[in-house]
């Protein structure tokens, strides 16, 4: 069974910084991209950031270029989000997610192409 656990979110004022991490117990994890999306109140969930296996591709959403940078470390079974220069419209409950399609250069960024997820950890930045 794959489970994602997120981590790193929390309260944070305009302007800040917070990282987030997810962990994921999956063997092959260094085999498969990692993508981050968002979910804010009665809006879609949204794509954020997607990390290939290989860390050669990373793509962002239109909204966080820039600002974010996703990052790996396939030894941890963890993947970051690096997020600078918050503003009110960054909050949302932030997931990761594991893509099981294969390729050094794939990195997907709709949702429905992302197997297993984790449960979410809300980011709130205050004004």
């Amino acid at each position: 069974q794959v489970q994602l656990v997120e981590s790193g979110g929390g309260l944070v004022q305009a302007g800040g910084s917070l990282r987030l991490s997810c962990t994921a117990s999956i063997r092959t994890f260094s085999r498969y991209p990692m993508g981050w999306f968002r979910q804010a109140p009665a809006k879609e969930r949204e794509f954020v950031a997607v990390i290939s296996w290989s860390s050669a591709r990373t793509y962002y959403g239109d909204s966080v270029k820039g600002r974010f940078t996703i990052s790996r470390d396939n030894a941890r079974n963890t993947v970051y989000l690096q997020m600078n220069s918050m503003n009110a419209e960054d909050t949302a409950v932030y997931y990761c997610a594991v893509s099981r399609s294969t390729g050094s250069a794939v990195a997907p960024t709709s949702e429905y192409e992302y197997d297993y997820w984790g449960q979410g950890t809300q980011v709130t930045v205050s004004s």
